[in-house]
Order: C-alpha cells, then sequence, then structure tokens
C-alpha cells in the first residue's frame, strides 16, 4: 500500500528556520534507511505558506486566488513524502523512529485502482494508465 507521509508545519518552518546541521544528519540518515529499505518512492520539503498561494473555488467553479501566508499553521503541511509499505502499522513503526522534535506527523493511505470498483471501467484505466 501506498502512503502520504505529511509533515506538520511549525511556527519555525513558517518563519523558513532552517534545521540545524544536526537535524539535517539525522534526517538525511534516516532517509538512507527509508530508501535501502525500499520504501520512499518521493518526497520534499515545502517553502513557507508566505511563498505559496491558494484557489479558492465557488459552487458556480469560478475562482479566486489567496495569498500566503496563511495564518493556520497547525493546519499547514512543511513536507511529504509517498512510502510504499504493507501496512499502515509498518508506515507507523517507520514514523515513530523519525528524528522529529517537537511536530506532528500526519499518515494517509493514498486511493488505489482497487478503490474506485466499477467507477473505473477498463476504457479508464488504459486511458489513464492504471
Amino acid at each position: 500500500m501506498r502512503v502520504m507521509v505529511l509533515g506538520k508545519a511549525t511556527e519555525e518552518t513558517e518563519r523558513g528556520v532552517p534545521p540545524t546541521a544536526e537535524e539535517f544528519a539525522e534526517m538525511e540518515a534516516f532517509n538512507d534507511e527509508l530508501t535501502k529499505s525500499g520504501v520512499i518512492l518521493a518526497g520534499e520539503g515545502l517553502k513557507p505558506s508566505s511563498a505559496g498561494k491558494r484557489v479558492a473555488f465557488d459552487t458556480d467553479g469560478g475562482s479566486s486566488v489567496l495569498d500566503g501566508p496563511f495564518a493556520e499553521t497547525k493546519e499547514l503541511i512543511a513536507g511529504y513524502q509517498i512510502w510504499e509499505v504493507s501496512s499502515l502499522e509498518e508506515a507507523l513503526e517507520w514514523v515513530r523512529r523519525a528524528p522529529i522534535r517537537n511536530g506532528v506527523v500526519e499518515v494517509r493511505p493514498l486511493y488505489g485502482p482497487e478503490d474506485f470498483g466499477e467507477a473505473l471501467t477498463a476504457e479508464l484505466r488504459e486511458a489513464t494508465g492504471l
């Protein structure tokens, strides 16, 4: 199963405070373990929300663009990784080993073709490569 591991933003990440050399080295060592085990498929850190935009859609399909920064730090994401694991429990075991201090990580399963049932017809599977 594939999961997305979301590192929640903190006041420090929203201010653009980089990790210390020690924190960076610890996370790099952890990411090396994920790579060697074949768990990690992708991942990146995100710039603070002050560098971002949000697009809000109304019920008629119209849209408006909102400039960052965004107020609710606890709702923001500072980075993500995509992992391939055998279960949600395995993902949680990995997360618990992460060298994170004073932070929150959210783990969510990704949808797969099997989750769409009959709505994903053979024609759609072929067209989308699923």
